[in-house]
């Protein structure tokens, strides 16, 4: 038998599987597949896309798609499936068993502010509503069930097995592994418009020793970036073992063995809860101090706020206050706050929803108010997520909204959006990414006229914008913002040496000096640059690091 796996890419509140991303859902699967002696390729939809690869499956026995949103993004490294072509993919490959899994089987849409769409007629053989290993796994075992879920001992014994199939992705080896640490929320009762409980139910915890025999595996295989994203609290990691508390020597065992494993690799994160911080405040500093003890620079804990306004976090069950979210902002930027290579060690990141019930005028003004304070407080949160809420089946707010009628007011989302981009982003860019700051190995992903876009690898990376032509890893150093963006130079930069649309990125320079800089090059010494620049531009120029 030859399988293959085509990743059409997943997005849930607890999992990220868009590139440079590859989700665990495909590497389980491939794990599977090796347990029973399957050949498989993979391809993204990206790669099909791109050499038009639509009906290049018919030589295969086996066909397995795995996709879904279940939250909104904005993805630069990959675009996800779309319903037409998951119908397309099956249409036009009629000889291989078809097999379509992800969170797509529960419903799909590919923008926030509306309601997700069950997926009806498609062409295929099983529709896997269950974990996609543990259909395969039944499958093989000759008794396929479609509403199968997965539990750790089978994950455990599949996923290192699976670990070669990095090798196969189209961005390799700038790729991030996202490690599953859990399925499942830790709270008792849900927020109105989240999936994971809908998808995953109850809090279940990875064992650290299959997290590390994955992770020792996926190193061996070239991986260098891992994020611990596959769950919905870091802090609540393993407390299902321990009566719901928080277990800190388990962190512990995780972070020192996953960078014994991984001595020179990325590790990141994403997922916190600031009210369980909060609770448990004790448990979370020892927490963080081992995060910040192990992690790489630049690292996120994203917080679910979602909003500011007392009614909708009442009405919608998402059990946190505002009060909290400041006290646990601050306490992550104490502890997280220092910098390695110029860059602070980890931060928050702030998660807002609209669209959720009790919604109003006000809750606009709220939330931009808190996300004033926390800059007039000059805490540093790592990146603002403005998003609408996708509405699916299963969750309370579909429910709701299906007695009632949903509209999303377009406008006043527009204005205020805007208006925190413009007056809290921006500010807040600068603080994170002062000018001067040296981004080392930004990895080219676009160009754009005399500019070449990239990003590091990491959680939620800063997008870099930097004059030339790259397309190897190069290091940056900033020398403007953007609201959500930087611009940089490649570094180490020499104002004898770098072009005219590098210098003319530096403020204060522009197009008129950088060609007098240009005619007068060679400098011998710095007196000579003062002599054609004057003082001051000089001094800002050594100051950013800039040699002869």
């Amino acid at each position: 038998m030859k399988a293959v796996i085509i990743d059409g890419y997943v997005d849930e509140p607890a999992l990220l599987g868009v590139p440079p991303y590859i989700s665990p859902y495909v590497r389980y699967s491939a794990g599977v597949f090796k347990k029973w002696g399957v050949d498989y390729d993979y391809f993204t939809i990206d790669t099909i896309r791109g050499e038009n690869l639509w009906e290049s499956f018919n030589n295969y026995d086996l066909l397995l798609l795995i996709c879904g949103l279940t939250v909104p993004g904005h993805y630069v490294g990959g675009t996800p499936i779309t319903p037409g072509e998951i119908a397309k993919i099956f249409r036009s490959n009629e000889k291989p068993l078809k097999i379509l899994a992800g969170p797509v089987t529960l419903a799909y849409t590919m923008r926030g502010g509306s309601f997700a769409e069950i997926l009806k007629n498609l062409e295929v053989d099983f529709l896997v509503r269950g974990d996609v290993e543990a259909f395969l796994e039944s499958f093989f075992k000759g008794e396929p069930n479609e509403n199968k879920r997965s539990d750790y001992n089978l994950i455990d014994e599949i996923a290192h097995l699976g670990a070669e199939i990095v090798k196969k992705h189209p961005k390799f080896p700038f790729i991030i592994c996202e490690m599953e640490l859990s399925k499942g929320c830790e709270r008792s009762s849900y927020c109105s418009f989240c999936t994971e409980p809908v998808l995953h139910g109850r809090l279940k915890s990875r064992s650290v020793k299959g997290v590390l025999r994955e992770m020792k595996e996926l190193y061996r295989e070239g991986c260098k970036a891992f994020r611990f994203g596959r769950t919905a609290n870091i802090f609540a990691y393993g407390s299902d073992w321990n009566h719901r508390k928080p277990c800190p020597s388990v962190l512990e065992e995780l972070f020192s063995e996953a960078r014994k494993i991984a001595p020179d690799a990325i590790i990141h994160n994403d997922n916190a809860n600031p009210s369980y911080m909060i609770e448990h405040r004790r448990e979370t500093v020892k927490i963080l101090e081992t995060i910040v003890r192990y992690n790489t620079e630049g690292d996120i804990l994203s917080f679910g706020v979602e909003s500011f306004d007392e009614e909708v976090l009442k009405r919608n069950n998402i059990g946190s206050s505002p009060e909290d979210v400041l006290e646990a902002v601050k306490m992550v930027n104490e502890i997280g706050g220092v910098r390695v290579n110029g860059v602070p060690k980890i931060l928050p990141g702030i998660n807002l929803l609209y669209g959720l019930i009790g919604e109003s005028p006000k809750t606009y003004r709220k939330n931009y108010e808190y996300l004033r304070k926390i800059l007039d407080k000059g805490y540093l949160v790592r990146r603002i997520n403005i998003r609408q809420v996708m509405i699916f089946p299963g969750t309370p707010l579909h429910r709701y909204y299906s007695m009632k009628r949903f509209k999303m007011n377009k406008s006043l989302f527009e204005k205020w959006k805007e208006k925190i981009r413009e007056e809290i982003d921006s500010p807040m860019l600068k603080r994170v990414f002062p000018i001067g700051t040296i981004l080392r190995r930004v990895i080219p992903e676009y160009k754009k006229g005399r500019m070449t876009f990239g990003r590091q690898l990491g959680t939620y990376p800063i997008l870099v914008g930097f004059p030339g032509n790259f397309e190897k890893p190069v290091d940056v150093l900033v020398v403007n913002h953007g609201r959500r963006s930087i611009t940089g130079i490649k570094y180490p930069a020499s104002i004898n040496s770098m072009t005219v649309e590098e210098l003319e990125m530096i403020p204060g320079i522009g197009e008129k000096l950088s060609r007098k800089i240009i005619l007068e090059r060679p400098f011998k010494d710095w007196k000579d640059v003062e002599k054609a620049l004057g003082p001051n531009l000089t001094n800002h120029l050594k100051d950013l690091g800039i040699t002869l």
